[in-house]
């Protein structure tokens, strides 16, 4: 159906293009979902209401992530479960739940955060969920851990992520499910390593995942280049950090991805020991620079 042939084409281009072109087609497909799925029934509606759900999920990622605007992003996982719903798809439900898991989990809410990652799981129980869809759940729920300040528990859940994966499963993923691989997941593990304090085990991890990152993950790359820095910066090794700092504003340039942005923006104010250093004073040329800047205040 064109509905969801549409729906792949825009789950393929989510990790290249610009969230200012991508968006407004996504939220455009999903109008369209919504005006059809009233006019239809059976498998044909079932079909449109998975299409839909997915669009939504997508709409919801790039205003999570790319935009920095959680509260609307609320708004479309709630229309994204709602469409789930509609198509009977419990798998589809625990991918929309576990992304609304992020918004309460990076605000500090912990107690919000867990409660919809149970609700995620208790729908990933329903249907026959793969390996990297169960290994995924515990990835996001490492993220909010650490986000509430909770790396030990963090880390327990990537090694439990990490054995998931080693044992596999009889079940495959969903086509959906673009967003995740092993090299993802250690990249959510050299965040956290890097959150808990463990540095060279962090600095290991995420020169291990910016190798063997797939090309076209442009907007995943800014984020392991700030981890980098981060890393570098609390070492108290300002060159590097702002070298790392600079790759990723230059990748930013080609892609823009505002969670890439933010991490840049936490190596800066852990430089601020060395803010008369030559080499972060160059940062700032960059980070404050005219295309820069008006990327950050536009968005």
């Amino acid at each position: 159906m064109r509905v969801a042939a549409v729906t792949v084409s825009h789950r393929r281009l989510y990790w290249s293009v610009a969230p200012a072109t991508l968006h407004p087609a996504v939220t455009a497909h999903a109008s369209l979902g919504w005006a059809l799925l009233p006019e239809t029934a059976g498998a044909t509606r079932q079909a449109i209401a998975d299409a839909l759900a997915e669009t939504c999920l997508l709409a919801g990622r790039v205003e999570f992530f790319d935009l920095r605007e959680p509260g609307q992003a609320g708004d479309t996982y709630v229309r994204a479960l709602q469409a789930a719903g509609e198509a009977d798809d419990p798998l589809l439900g625990a991918a929309v739940l576990a992304h609304s898991a992020f918004v309460p989990g990076w605000a500090g809410d912990r107690e919000a955060a867990a409660e919809r990652m149970r609700a995620a799981r208790a729908y990933a129980r329903r249907g026959p969920a793969s390996a990297d869809l169960l290994a995924w759940l515990d990835a996001v729920e490492a993220e909010c851990e650490t986000r509430c300040g909770n790396t030990r528990t963090a880390l327990h859940l990537i090694g439990h992520a990490e054995d998931i994966l080693t044992a596999g499963s009889s079940h495959t993923s969903p086509a959906w499910l673009d967003w995740f691989s092993p090299v993802r997941l250690a990249a959510f593990k050299g965040n956290v390593q890097l959150r808990a304090g463990h540095l060279p085990q962090a600095r290991e991890t995420l020169l291990s995942v910016l190798s063997d990152l797939p090309t076209e993950a442009d907007k995943q790359r800014t984020v392991i280049l700030g981890d980098l820095a981060a890393v570098e910066a609390t070492a108290g090794e300002p060159d590097r950090a702002c070298e790392y700092a600079v790759r990723a504003l230059d990748q930013l340039d080609t892609t823009w991805y505002a969670t890439g942005m933010e991490r840049v923006r936490e190596v800066r104010r852990a430089l601020a020991p060395w803010q008369h250093e030559p080499c972060v004073r160059d940062l700032d040329e960059r980070l404050y620079g005219w295309g820069t800047t008006l990327s950050a205040l536009a968005r």
